[in-house]
């Protein structure tokens, strides 16, 4: 069975790694705060000044002025801190972020991504997004593998404008996990129940299938 926004989140957790700075972007990448293993110290920073973000807050936890980029209430971590924007734009663009994951509404076999515009429809600017694919050692996004229409999102190229070139290093959706190479995407895992034949017929990108594709392990 596909993923639902949870299983993805869950999977992507499992790039993280102990000592790691993240930043993570509105949508589906909030969730992976929960599925921070026990014990693993991960440092999650958000563009509009917090670093130490922590799960989301329980019902008797939540205080509306303690929120991430994206508007949401948090909690913060034993030792977390607020700071101006400046200074969160100084630490993303100085390469300070181990990774970054990002929604999108497309990627392209070559790595890249646009998650910041839809011609035709009213947004406020890019925001944070063109600074953190440009400054982030790494890249992961966090996305749906096709459109309400069916149509694939993962493309031989981006036809949406651009919010940054060859930027991505792996793409989690709720079928599988897609590694950007110079051959295309990359299938390294699908989900639970789905066929790799599925992922084909939804993938319009270049696909690379090896011999043996694993289940995801969650």
């Amino acid at each position: 069975m596909a993923l639902d926004k949870y299983g993805i989140a869950k999977r992507i957790a499992q790039e993280l790694h102990d000592g790691m700075y993240v930043n993570l972007g509105i949508g589906i990448p909030t969730v992976v705060a929960n599925f921070i293993p026990a014990g693993m110290q991960v440092i999650l920073q958000s563009e509009n000044g917090i670093l130490g973000i922590g799960p989301y807050p329980t019902e008797d936890e939540i205080d509306a002025e303690i929120i991430n980029a994206g508007k949401e209430t948090v909690t913060l971590i034993k030792g977390g801190v607020f700071f101006d924007s400046a200074e969160s734009f100084g630490m993303i663009r100085a390469g300070k972020i181990d990774l970054t994951v990002l929604g999108a509404m497309e990627v392209s076999d070559t790595g890249d991504i646009a998650n910041w515009k839809i011609p035709g429809k009213m947004v406020k600017g890019m925001g944070g997004a063109m600074d953190l694919v440009a400054s982030a050692k790494n890249i992961i996004v966090a996305m749906q593998h096709t459109n309400p229409n069916g149509e694939s999102k993962l493309l031989p190229a981006c036809t949406l404008p651009l919010t940054g070139v060859a930027c991505v290093k792996k793409v989690v959706t709720e079928l599988a996990v897609l590694e950007i190479t110079p051959e295309g995407f990359l299938l390294v895992e699908r989900a639970p129940g789905v066929t790799v034949q599925e992922i084909q017929e939804k993938t319009k990108g270049r696909l690379v299938v090896p011999a043996f594709v694993p289940e995801m392990g969650l």
